[in-house]
């Protein structure tokens, strides 16, 4: 149980810390070598940031501990549609721009819903590529958009200061440290599980979830204080697109012929699709999420943890 901790701890630190130098590289080398920024926004950052996501996920269910990959998905889902943008609101108005509006929010509804009811289904190695031939879509829409001249893209790009081998080396170094953090979390995950008796679900849902789901909470609450917002709810939906259809379909392809835990497909999905649907109308009744949305969702997130499958 101690070791499990250990694990699970040092697993999220070393999560956090690489996957944030691996995105950082990765923009760097593209823009060095003259990457589109639209490329950059939606692939290179859009990878990154569901990452850790994608790899714990994935090695969970490669592992046979398909519960603790799908918690992961639909915690995370639920965590930065409540938890991670709630706590950005609360602190400041959360402005929603027209392109999100437009583009984002519905294609992340349609993936989250499309992903629930392909989940009451059991997962078929059929759905999960059917979920990234949906990734592939959406980024070939991105990629387009982009290019028509619709420059919201999530992505801090700048002329890197250091040689491109300097680059590469952090670049990959962070992605190597991404996996090894990805696999202490899901070993230390399965520990605690064990020692504390509940399902690996109830684990993937809350502490892998959050754990996962950290470098968006950090980027959007220093963002909210900062007062740049324009760009929380598109990078928080993009998220779950990515989550959603990638990881999802990763996880399906990976898990294949292995059926979740019932319990974890019944409360944990209704309440992700509430949490979508509800931050959606939220949404499209302003502009901005202001203070009082940001509570709603805070409370909602809070109010639904004693009730989930242990």
């Amino acid at each position: 149980m101690t070791l499990g901790v250990l694990l699970l701890v040092a697993g999220l630190l070393v999560l956090s810390w690489a996957a944030d130098r691996f995105v950082d590289h990765a923009v760097n080398v593209a823009t060095a070598t003259r990457i589109s920024p639209v490329v950059v926004g939606a692939v290179i950052v859009g990878f990154g940031t569901s990452a850790p996501e994608l790899l714990v996920s994935g090695l969970a269910a490669r592992q046979g501990d398909i519960d603790v990959g799908i918690g992961n998905i639909v915690g995370s889902n639920m965590a930065n549609i409540t938890l991670v943008l709630g706590a950005a609101a609360l602190i400041t108005p959360v402005a929603v721009g027209a392109r999100t509006l437009r583009r984002e929010a519905p294609i992340a509804l349609i993936a989250v819903l499309g992903f629930a009811v392909l989940l009451t289904n059991h997962l078929s190695r059929a759905d999960g590529f059917l979920l990234l031939g949906g990734l592939v879509v959406f980024l070939f829409v991105s990629i387009r958009g982009g290019r028509a001249g619709e420059p919201d893209v999530p992505a801090k790009v700048h002329e890197p200061s250091h040689p491109m081998s300097f680059e590469v080396k952090w670049m990959v170094g962070g992605l190597v440290g991404t996996v090894a953090g990805a696999q202490m979390m899901v070993t230390g995950a399965i520990r605690v599980a064990d020692g504390l008796g509940v399902s690996g679900g109830f684990v993937g849902l809350t502490i892998v979830a959050i754990g996962t789901s950290l470098p968006e909470l950090v980027t959007a609450i220093s963002a909210s204080r900062k007062g740049q917002t324009q760009l929380v709810v598109g990078n928080l939906l993009g998220s779950n697109i990515f989550n959603s259809l990638g990881v999802g379909g990763v996880v399906a392809i990976l898990g294949a012929g292995t059926k979740a835990d019932e319990a974890l497909i019944g409360l944990p999905v209704v309440a992700m699709c509430v949490a979508m649907v509800g931050a959606w109308a939220m949404m499209l009744g302003g502009r901005e999420l202001k203070r009082r949305e940001g509570l709603i969702l805070l409370v909602g997130y809070l109010a639904l943890l004693p009730f989930l499958p242990r």
